[in-house]
């Protein structure tokens, strides 16, 4: 262990005006009166998304027992949403996540994420509390919105809706030489990462996902009588800030995502892990209708801070933790 790295990876004035940044995020909902709520940071189940992989922790009730598998959160979500269940009313939290096989620039293996839940909201309305909150805290003011299918339109000139995956993957192709080959949501997230992202300048927010990237939002019929996500992304100069959904609470329908998660991560060779069965419950208990969102804070305060690295937002990155 290299004794030089004692000091913090972000200057003291930076962890000032993190500081003021939380605060100021406190306030905003508190001005709205959304509780906030402090899930454990440990669960016996894991997030079964098979890009996502869960840091597993040996737990024992006393030292000599066996060790039992617990996993460190990647996301709140689950917890929270028993909570709404549970007649909670409108929540957030602010608090530590924890993700394996992420760093870089933008990413640290643990970092900070404001997860917020809105009764009675879509997601059309959690874009613009969205925009709200990043006013109050950034100064920025400019929003944009744009569907899922039109991005692919402006700056690629494909019509997903009807490109076959082999057209998918020669524009890729095109673009960037890939090796191996990929489903058809496999192709749209290497465009939209490597040639659309790279392009967005401002404040983007990106709704109306294919259907199949639903994720944990609900499913709905669009203008054009396509089945598309309620979900939507916000980018800032090209860089993903936050993600929201008008929250699926079909318990047998939480249940198959669940299963199908478990059965790609099978066929990917990925670690199978203990299934959410929880939320399931509470979703059959009966969730409020709702619109939730997850945002990266120490992206948030890069952008604001106009830093180029995330360890210059935070006490201490992983290479000193």
């Amino acid at each position: 262990m290299n004794k030089d790295l004692w000091q913090p990876s972000a200057t003291i004035e930076t962890l000032h005006q993190r500081g003021k940044m939380l605060a100021a995020i406190r306030q905003f909902f508190a001005d709205k009166a959304v509780l906030e709520v402090d899930v454990p940071v440990l669960s016996q189940a894991a997030v079964c998304d098979p890009f996502i992989d869960t840091m597993r922790v040996e737990y024992r009730h006393f030292v000599e027992d066996s060790p039992i598998d617990y996993f460190l959160q990647s996301s709140p979500e689950y917890a929270m949403k028993r909570l709404l269940a549970a007649g909670s009313g409108c929540i957030y939290q602010m608090s530590k996540v924890f993700r394996n096989g992420e760093i870089g620039h933008r990413h640290n293996p643990e970092f900070t994420m404001l997860e917020w839940y809105r009764l009675g909201f879509d997601e059309q309305q959690l874009m613009d509390e969205v925009s709200a909150l990043i006013e109050a805290v950034t100064g920025i003011g400019d929003f944009s919105r744009i569907r899922y299918t039109a991005l692919f339109k402006r700056y690629l000139g494909l019509d997903i809706d009807s490109a076959s995956d082999a057209q998918l993957a020669q524009t890729m192709r095109e673009h960037i030489e890939v090796s191996g080959d990929y489903d058809r949501d496999g192709w749209l997230n290497l465009l939209m990462s490597h040639c659309i992202e790279p392009k967005l300048t401002g404040a983007v927010f990106i709704y109306d996902y294919p259907a199949s990237q639903a994720a944990l939002a609900r499913v709905k019929i669009d203008e054009q009588g396509v089945a598309v996500a309620a979900r939507f992304e916000l980018f800032i100069d090209g860089v993903e800030l936050a993600n929201g959904y008008h929250e699926l609470t079909d318990s047998q329908e939480q249940a198959k995502r669940f299963a199908a998660d478990q059965s790609q991560r099978q066929q990917l060779a990925l670690p199978q892990r203990p299934l959410e069965s929880r939320l399931v419950a509470a979703l059959s208990h009966g969730m409020p209708d709702c619109a939730g969102v997850a945002l990266g804070v120490d992206r948030l305060l890069m952008l604001a801070l106009g830093k180029d690295h995330i360890k210059q937002v935070m006490p201490f990155d992983i290479t000193r933790a």
